[in-house]
């Protein structure tokens, strides 16, 4: 990450913050604001009661993901794809083991920053640690995202969200009286990041997607104080375990949702060790705003495609903008009705998320909202080209019930009427780099 971060500092794509800023709503209020007028990630350089530097957004921009992936604005689902499928490196081709007692510096919790990011959370989080755990019986690495609550030096509160597979991976160990052992990553390359963001079956291997990423091995070096290997280049690293059978408060906490999630006993991490490079870089991720967004749709949006893609070769990208419960389908129809046959599809690949599906053309930029829009006011036939289906339960989370039902948003051109419908375009408007004509 450190080298993305050199990188996007090199080209001027990066907004720089010298004065000092409160971690308590400031640097939060900061970040939010900038993300509402720019995808250019903020890098703080003086932080109240820390010694290392915040970066935040590094993650929000498609651009910067397809970058990182190696492929194209409009490949990224296709590109994605690819990485999973291609023949995967084994646990002894993927890793290059190294000794990183140089550089390496001991510290702990307190050292950190202490962001507090919403004015009803119950304290500072860790909102970017990425959780690596080993399945307790094959020892096959996962990489997940959770959050943690700062407690003390010596314990971190998480919440294990159902979903996810260090979820399982605690139950085992927690049924046999055991801790789980995590390394949780703060700042790591960014090719663990993206992998951390797959969704791929429990028994892949998540560090091996990485590896295929980079197209190269993994430079691993061993933790002190529990039996996991973890990525040396990563900026900060706890060492620790979830203890089997203890739950503590944990909570509230703004969440990517927009709202609350309430005060409830979660699991108890307890911190063994603290380590980080020197000059290290601290992640902070405003949760609900682009970055995080950004990381659930490569998950959401890279799943529907793999879905909605098998025996349907005319369909040619997914995005969930601008939330991860909305997902676009850009396609190039081939009959009439195709369209809703792929919100059909759509809604079954995932049954919590997807609650709302808009079908577009090829000549349509998904990452746009106001592009897709564009295409349902000018394309959809509101009478013909809109589908309820209600009374289907949603998000897990939602014990009211909101979040029943389906949308389906049909904003493909009329099938029998597609040769009235050619787009206005200006010559080299995309291609055109307006620092040759603005200084």
């Amino acid at each position: 990450m450190r080298e993305y971060i050199e990188k996007l500092l090199t080209r001027g794509e990066m907004h720089v913050v010298e004065r000092e800023v409160n971690p308590q709503f400031e640097l939060a209020a900061v970040v939010g604001r900038s993300q509402l007028e720019s995808e250019k990630p903020v890098l703080f350089n003086n932080v109240t009661g820390t010694g290392l530097p915040v970066i935040s957004n590094i993650y929000g921009s498609h651009d910067r993901l397809c970058e990182i992936i190696g492929t194209h604005k409009g490949n990224f689902c296709r590109h994605w794809q690819t990485i999973i499928d291609d023949q995967l490196p084994g646990p002894g081709e993927y890793t290059e083991l190294v000794d990183a007692a140089d550089g390496v510096i001991d510290g702990k919790v307190s050292d950190l920053p202490h962001i507090t990011y919403f004015e009803h959370d119950a304290g500072p989080y860790i909102t970017a640690g990425v959780f690596l755990a080993k399945e307790p019986d094959t020892g096959v690495p996962n990489l997940s995202f959770c959050r943690s609550m700062m407690v003390d030096d010596a314990e971190l509160r998480v919440r294990l969200a159902p979903p996810h597979d260090i979820t399982q991976y605690q139950k085992k160990a927690e049924a046999r009286d055991e801790p789980l052992e995590v390394a949780i990553l703060i700042g790591p390359p960014p090719e663990v990041f993206m992998a951390a963001c797959a969704s791929v079956p429990i028994e892949q291997d998540e560090m091996a997607i990485a590896a295929q990423i980079k197209g190269a091995p993994i430079r691993m070096r061993q933790c002190l104080h529990i039996d996991m290997q973890v990525p040396a280049e990563t900026e900060i690293v706890i060492e620790g375990r979830i203890l089997p059978h203890q739950r503590k408060p944990e909570g509230p906490f703004g969440e990517f949702q927009g709202y609350y999630v309430k005060r409830t006993d979660n699991h108890v991490f307890e911190v063994l060790n603290v380590s980080r490079r020197e000059g290290a870089y601290f992640h902070g991720l405003l949760c609900g705003y682009m970055e995080d967004l950004r990381a659930l749709e490569v998950a959401f949006a890279t799943r529907t495609y793999r879905h909605v893609s098998a025996g349907m070769p005319s369909v040619l990208d997914v995005s969930c903008y601008p939330m991860p419960m909305h997902t676009i389908v850009q396609l190039r129809p081939e009959y009439e009705g195709h369209a809703k046959h792929v919100m059909m599809k759509v809604f079954s690949s995932h049954l919590q998320y997807n609650k709302v599906c808009i079908v577009v053309d090829e000549d349509v930029d998904i990452h746009n909202f106001q592009d897709v829009w564009w295409a349902v006011m000018t394309r959809g036939r509101i009478e013909k080209d809109i589908m309820i289906v209600e009374g289907v339960p949603g998000f897990f989370r939602d014990p009211a019930g909101v979040y029943t039902g389906r949308l389906g948003i049909d904003a493909t051109k009329p099938f029998d009427m597609r040769e009235n419908y050619d787009r206005k375009r200006v010559p080299g408007l995309y291609e055109v780099d307006l620092k040759d004509y603005f200084t």
